[in-house]
């Protein structure tokens, strides 16, 4: 399959993946052709949020009659799917050409992956249905941003929920007392009961170790609005049915069951940048952490959350349409096949790494970081295909973030393969995005902080006062 974008060939070419051709360099070539054709035609978008909160963008592209214009609906479309899935939104403004309105209403309600798209931030996250709406009118930027957790006053108990494991941790006035990591398996389990009965047994074990127990707070894998889960990859062996009658308010009923203190869940990306940001001292804070999936969180400038979504697990970073494809949404070149146990996953054969394949990804990951502890150049070669990805999706990212910090957490990022990744990213924006390379530091934390610190990050989440 072929791409109707101009694919610009990397500088530094991945060594286990020579075909990808990061989004961050497509979309350079594209706006500078754009911005050289002399009769650039300017694109004005803005997404809805359900509470009013939109967030708006300008761009161009090539003039029906360019020889290049071919590409304008597919810069479109991976430019929105970005922006769905990094700010969220049910309702897409668009100025521009109506033929190519046109085209992404047909994407969006006639394509597997943009009606993935479409359902997932109308119906499930919104609950509105999700709209592309052809308008000179488009509206203005509305955005708010919160303050989130930072309170380390009395005893409190945090929890991460990961894909392969759940951490928690029992504090008090911001200092671990007791911390555990607890192996499960959540995402074909097909009973919610399962489900609370797992994450409440962590937080009884960490009660335990707690005079009283002032509030909770927790972070997970999905999208939160309110307490209530709005798409979680946890939940993703229950029915549709259930999901709605029971996982929707399963940690209402948990903050029920705990005599209704204050209770907090955020997602675990933004409780990661979170982490990050107070355990440096520092905001525009970017998290992004490779587990099961990947989860990304971001604090701004002025050391505060926002609204968006920053999912980033669907949001493209390779635009090779034979790029490696994500088993849910079924789109291809989406984070989650880049930074995660997945993406190492897919590149042991590439590597000449033969395992077991019924062996689950955390196990097969356990067995690359063996190698990697022994020197084995074929796990390094894993670790660095996973640092030029960062590298330039890192340049991809701050397309669309302000970033000065960037922490590195997850199971993928345990032991020497870490310094392998950032080394990696770091000669990636050396050579291709100097002026990049100056502003973003990259952090990654000792194994205290990565065991305690995003606990304590979401005990710090309720304000107990």
């Amino acid at each position: 399959m072929s791409s109707p974008l101009k694919l610009t060939t990397p500088r530094i070419i991945p060594v286990l993946d020579h075909a990808f051709r990061p989004a961050s360099l497509v979309n350079r070539a594209f706006r500078t052709e754009v911005e050289r054709c002399g009769a650039a035609v300017p694109v004005r978008i803005a997404l809805e949020q359900a509470d009013g909160s939109t967030f708006r963008f300008d761009t161009k592209i090539f003039p029906n009659d360019h020889p290049a214009a071919a590409g304008n609906f597919l810069f479109l479309e991976r430019f929105l799917k970005f922006l769905l899935w990094s700010r969220g939104g049910y309702r897409i403004f668009f100025d521009g050409p109506p033929e190519l309105h046109a085209q992404l209403q047909r994407h969006y309600t006639e394509s597997a992956t943009g009606k993935f798209d479409a359902e997932i931030m109308g119906g499930r996250i919104y609950e509105k249905p999700f709209e592309i709406i052809l308008t000179k009118d488009v509206p203005a930027a509305r955005e708010s941003t919160a303050p989130l957790g930072r309170h380390l006053d009395g005893c409190r108990i945090g929890f991460d929920l990961g894909g392969s494991d759940r951490k928690v941790a029992a504090v008090i006035d911001g200092k671990a007392v007791f911390s555990e990591e607890v192996v499960w398996n959540p995402v074909p389990q097909h009973d919610p009961q399962w489900h609370f009965d797992q994450i409440n047994d962590s937080l009884k074990r960490a009660a335990a170790h707690l005079p009283r127990v002032d509030g909770i707070g927790g972070s997970s894998a999905g999208v939160y609005v309110n307490n209530r889960v709005k798409v979680a990859s946890l939940f993703r062996g229950v029915s549709p049915e259930l999901f709605q009658s029971r996982v929707k308010d399963i940690f209402l009923e948990l903050a029920k069951a705990w005599g209704g203190i204050p209770f907090e869940v955020a997602n675990d990306g933004e409780v990661t940048a979170l982490a990050g940001s107070m355990s440096l001292n520092k905001n525009a804070v970017f998290g992004l952490a490779f587990g099961t999936s990947t989860a990304a969180g971001y604090v701004t400038p002025d050391g505060n959350i926002t609204t968006w979504l920053n999912e980033l697990a669907f949001a493209p970073v390779d635009y090779n349409p034979n790029a490696p494809v994500d088993e849910w949404s079924g789109d291809y070149g989406c984070g989650v096949q880049y930074f995660s146990q997945q993406c190492v996953g897919r590149l042991l054969a590439p590597a000449g790494i033969e395992l077991d394949s019924k062996l689950p990804l955390p196990e097969k990951l356990k067995e690359v970081q063996k190698l990697m502890d022994k020197g084995d150049e074929r796990a390094r070669k894993i670790y660095q295909t996973i640092g030029t990805y960062l590298g330039y999706a890192m340049a991809h990212y701050a397309d669309f973030y302000k970033i000065e910090h960037v922490l590195i957490l997850g199971r993928v990022t345990s032991g020497p393969g870490a310094d392998i990744i950032l080394k990696g990213a770091r000669e990636v924006l050396d050579l291709e995005f100097p002026d990049l390379s100056k502003q973003i530091q990259f952090h990654v934390p000792d194994e205290k902080e990565k065991r305690h610190g995003q606990a304590i990050a979401a005990a710090s989440l309720p304000n107990i006062r």
